[in-house]
């Protein structure tokens, strides 16, 4: 009986809408705070800064020459002020993302395993396939099957310094776009300017460091399912990831690419739909037209969660699965057709029978018998 991780986690993401639901709140949480944070600090911020009379008959002109100066007159001298406001934001923002994250994960993969372990291994285990879901774990109550490492070591632990990790890892990107925008302009300097060149340059390095801060922030993300399950710490959840990964290359893959082209679909359509409002945007009270817009994007949300919940499911889902339920099952033989039988004819034995007197080396044995 083989098994779908894919329509495991999926089925997974349905039957248990709590683990969903979890999800949203923790990251609905952090980034509400950080919505809120921001524009309290810039209405805050502007309120702060003096305009004299000069200043504002500039604004008022609209011309887009005298606005620039008028709005780096009235910034200038205050930036700095902004700038420490907005670094010290940033890192409490980013303690709260972690706390939450950590909190979140730890919740929400205690879950899976506990839905796994007890409502799929049972039904796998009724339907007769004979295999122990579990690695090692035959014969033992469900409850029972909590590593003692995790007794010992807190997963919060761990997942903190992984999501940490994170952090450091989208920094080290935002670094990593201000390199490759300088490199980009050592190509296209004042005396000889060149943007195409330029353009090209740091297309690639931007697209080089997008997909390594990808690859290496979904590895700390799958590590976490290991620091909860296994009481791992943070540097042997990431090897496990990797041992994992190596092992069980196609579910994996399988997994997120199904799970990624969902997420693309719903996408495309919240585009879509969120490009319509737009378009009454002539006859139609414009408040009107943001909350639309604004509905749409929080269903996306939702349905971007629920299928990043159906991906961390199907993960689960391999990492407790028997590598011999994820096999495919092998092909079974066509019986042969009746009009094929008819011109085949009976079978025609190929063997010799040695049983056979004729073929005895005592004399007459065929005759006497």
């Amino acid at each position: 009986m083989a098994i779908s991780p894919t329509l495991e986690g999926f089925r997974a993401a349905f039957r248990r809408p709590s683990l969903t639901l979890a999800e949203i709140m923790w990251r609905w949480t952090a980034g509400a705070t950080a919505t809120t944070l921001f524009f309290f600090g810039l209405f805050e911020y502007l309120n702060t800064l003096p305009v004299t009379n000069g200043e504002l008959l500039f604004l008022r002109t609209r011309q887009p020459y005298l606005v620039g100066e008028a709005i780096a007159h009235i910034l200038r001298g205050s930036l700095n002020r902004a700038v420490m406001a907005g670094m010290l934001a940033a890192w409490m923002l980013t303690c709260l993302w972690i706390i939450a994250a950590s909190l979140g994960r730890m919740a929400t993969v205690r879950g899976l395993l506990d839905y796994f372990r007890r409502d799929v291994a049972g039904n796998v285990s009724a339907a007769g396939t004979g295999e122990a879901w579990f690695r090692g774990t035959s014969g033992r109550d469900v409850a029972s099957t909590v590593s003692t490492k995790s007794d010992e070591n807190s997963p919060f632990r761990a997942l903190s310094r992984l999501n940490f990790l994170r952090a450091a890892v989208a920094l080290a990107a935002l670094l990593g776009f201000m390199g490759a925008s300088i490199l980009a302009r050592f190509a296209s300097p004042d005396a000889n300017p060149r943007p195409a060149v330029a353009f090209f340059l740091f297309l690639p390095l931007a697209a080089l460091i997008c997909w390594v801060w990808w690859a290496l922030n979904w590895l700390l993300s799958l590590a976490g399912v290991f620091a909860v399950r296994d009481g791992e710490e943070a540097v042997g959840s990431i090897s496990a990831a990797v041992a994992f990964c190596r092992e069980r290359t196609g579910p994996v893959f399988a997994v997120s690419t199904w799970t990624g082209l969902a997420h693309l679909v719903a996408f495309v359509g919240a585009t879509t739909v969120v490009s319509m409002p737009m378009g009454f945007a002539a006859v139609v009270p414009w408040r009107l037209v943001v909350t639309a817009m604004m509905l749409v994007t929080l269903a996306y949300f939702v349905l971007a969660d629920w299928l990043y919940m159906a991906r961390l499911a199907g993960y689960v889902c391999i990492v407790e699965m028997p590598e011999a339920l994820l096999a495919p099952l092998p092909p079974q033989p066509a019986p042969p057709d009746e009009g094929q039988r008819l011109i085949s004819g009976p079978s025609i034995q190929t063997t010799i029978d040695r049983d056979e007197p004729i073929l005895s080396d005592v004399p007459n044995l065929a005759v006497e018998t």
